[in-house]
C-alpha cells in the first residue's frame, strides 16, 4: 500500500517537532486510558477475591444482599433447609462485618473488614487460613491478612519475631493466632478471620439466627445446576440461591452500577480517547494544509483520491503505533507505582494492552477520516 516510495513514513517524519508533539499527545491519551480501564479492574479483581477464595458450590444469600461493604441478612433455618437436598454434603454459615482495628504500635484505630467462619468446617481455599483452623477454635482467636495496608500495623513481622500478638479489634482484646494473604480493595483496607463465636462477641448486635451468606458444597458428582434449580424452586422467595461465579457478578454489579466509581472511570476511558482524537485529528489537518498543493500536484498527475485517502489513513496507522509504544511503557511504570500505593492488584495483561491498542487504531483512523475532508479540497484548478 506504501508503493514504491513511503510518502506516508515520510510525510510523519519530515518534521520532528510535530511528530514528536503527536507521539506525545497520542501516549498521553493511551495512558489516560490504560489507567483508567487498569483501576476499573482492579477494583472488580480485588472486590471479587474474596468471592473467589470461598470453597464452596453454591452460595444462600438474602435476595437484597449487595456487596460485603453493606450485608444484609437472613434467617438460619434457610440454611438448615437447603441441607436436606439430595446432593448437598455440608452446609456452614458465613459473616461479614465491618469492625475497628487498633494498631498494636500506634494505637490508632481504622476500620478493617472481619469474616466469621465455622472452623470446623473449610471455609476457604487459603492453605494459610486452613492450616490455622485450630487456632480459631479458641476463644478471641483471629487471623490477620499480611497483604492488608501498614496503617494496621506490621503485625506479620511482630508475629513472625514474638509468635503471639495482642490488640484490640471493636474494643475486644484479640490474639492473632495466625498470618494469610488475600489483598485489599475498594471495600476495605485489610481482613481479619475470626470464629463465628468470636465473630458474634465482636459484633453484638448481630442475631445468632441471622447469618449473612450461606455454603454450601455439594457431593462429588452433582449437578450444580440442577441442585441450584430445585433450591431456588422449593425454598422461599427470602433468600436467593447462586452459583459463586453468580456471586461475585453481584459484587462486581455494584461496583459498576451501583456507584459512581465505575461510572467515573468510565468516563475516565472516554474522555483519554476524545483527547486523543483531537490531538491527532489535529496533526492530521496541519499536514494536509501544509501540504495542499503536494497534494493537489498528485491530483494532476492523476492519482486518484483513494490514493491519496490510503496516505492519510496510512500516517494515522503510524502515528498510533508511534505513540502506543511509549503509553505502554508509561503506563506499566504507572502500574506499577499505584499497585505500591495502593497495593490494589492493578497490572497490565495482554487482553488489555490489545484492547488499548484497537482503541488507539480507532482514535487515530477516526480522526484521519475527519481530516480527509481537508484533503478532499485539494483541486488542481485552485491552487494552480
Amino acid at each position: 500500500m506504501f508503493g514504491k516510495t513511503p510518502l506516508a513514513w515520510l510525510q510523519v517524519t519530515r518534521e520532528k517537532t510535530r511528530l514528536a508533539v503527536a507521539v506525545a499527545g497520542i501516549a498521553f491519551a493511551d495512558i489516560l486510558m490504560f489507567v483508567q480501564i487498569g483501576f476499573q479492574e482492579a477494583l472488580f479483581d480485588s472486590a471479587i477475591k474474596p468471592h473467589q477464595s470461598l470453597r464452596t458450590d453454591l452460595v444462600l444469600i438474602n435476595p437484597q444482599f449487595e456487596t460485603f461493604a453493606a450485608v444484609k441478612s437472613f434467617k438460619r433455618e434457610r440454611l438448615y433447609q437447603a441441607q436436606g437436598f439430595p446432593g448437598v454434603k455440608s452446609v456452614s454459615s458465613f459473616y461479614i462485618g465491618t469492625g475497628e482495628w487498633r494498631n498494636p504500635t500506634t494505637r490508632t484505630t481504622r476500620s478493617i473488614l472481619v469474616f466469621g467462619i465455622d472452623p470446623g468446617n473449610i471455609t476457604f481455599n487459603l492453605p494459610d487460613v486452613n492450616q490455622n483452623l485450630n487456632q480459631l477454635q479458641m476463644f478471641n482467636r483471629v487471623l490477620f491478612d499480611r497483604a492488608s495496608r501498614p496503617e494496621y500495623g506490621d503485625i506479620a513481622q511482630i508475629f513472625q519475631q514474638q509468635s503471639t500478638l495482642e490488640t484490640e479489634l471493636n474494643k475486644r482484646n484479640v490474639q492473632v493466632g495466625g498470618i494469610f494473604t488475600l489483598g485489599t480493595s475498594f471495600t476495605a483496607d485489610g481482613n481479619v478471620i475470626a470464629s463465628d463465636s468470636t465473630f458474634m462477641q465482636l459484633f453484638p448486635e448481630r442475631k445468632p439466627d441471622e447469618i449473612d451468606v450461606g455454603l454450601i458444597q455439594l457431593k462429588p458428582g452433582a449437578d450444580i445446576l440442577q441442585v441450584q434449580s430445585m433450591m431456588q424452586a422449593v425454598l422461599p422467595d427470602d433468600v436467593k440461591v447462586l452459583t459463586l461465579a453468580e456471586f461475585a457478578e453481584i459484587e462486581k454489579a455494584y461496583w459498576g452500577n451501583a456507584t459512581p466509581i465505575g461510572f467515573i472511570f468510565g468516563f475516565g476511558t472516554i474522555i483519554g480517547f476524545v483527547v486523543g482524537l483531537i490531538i491527532v485529528y489535529q496533526i492530521l489537518y496541519s499536514d494536509v494544509s501544509d501540504h495542499l498543493a503536494e497534494y493537489a500536484t498528485l491530483k494532476a498527475m492523476g492519482y486518484a483520491d483513494r490514493y491519496l485517502v490510503g496516505v492519510l489513513i496510512q500516517e494515522a496507522l503510524l502515528l498510533a503505533v508511534l505513540g502506543f509504544i511509549p503509553g505502554f511503557v508509561l503506563a506499566n511504570g504507572l502500574y506499577s507505582l499505584a499497585q505500591s500505593a495502593t497495593l490494589l492488584p492493578i497490572a497490565m495483561d495482554i487482553n488489555r494492552a490489545i484492547y488499548v491498542l484497537i482503541l488507539t487504531v480507532v482514535m487515530c483512523t477516526g480522526s484521519g477520516a475527519i481530516a480527509l475532508r481537508k484533503l478532499q479540497a485539494a483541486d488542481p484548478a485552485d491552487i494552480f
